[in-house]
């Protein structure tokens, strides 16, 4: 799946679109996706891939619009300390780290 992400991104580039790769690149607990995960975003908020799920990965496509338009890469981190998971009602904890950069 992650080499029809990368795919995909070129295939975007090539027709033109401004785009955006985010990677997981740690992970801590329980992650719904392995480090080296990708989601390809363009500047419309299209997307290809997964680095999460749910409103991880919303705020991820969110984030990578600003990347594309500024050019400023920005390390972003989701999660919930496995103290206080229970109290927020996740039934468990983790937490991710995601590189977001413009693609040329």
């Amino acid at each position: 799946m992650e080499s029809d992400v990368l795919k995909i991104a070129q295939e975007w580039l090539a027709q033109g679109r401004n785009i955006a790769l985010a990677t997981v690149v740690e992970t801590w607990g329980s992650a719904p996706r392995a480090t080296g995960s990708h989601l390809v975003i363009d500047e419309d908020g299209n997307f290809e891939g997964s680095v999460s799920g749910g409103c991880v990965e919303g705020a991820v496509i969110s984030e990578a619009v600003d990347v594309i338009h500024s050019g400023a890469p920005k390390m972003l981190e989701f999660g919930v300390a496995d103290e206080t998971a229970w109290r927020v009602g996740l039934s468990c904890g983790g937490k991710i780290r995601v590189f977001v950069d413009r693609v040329q």
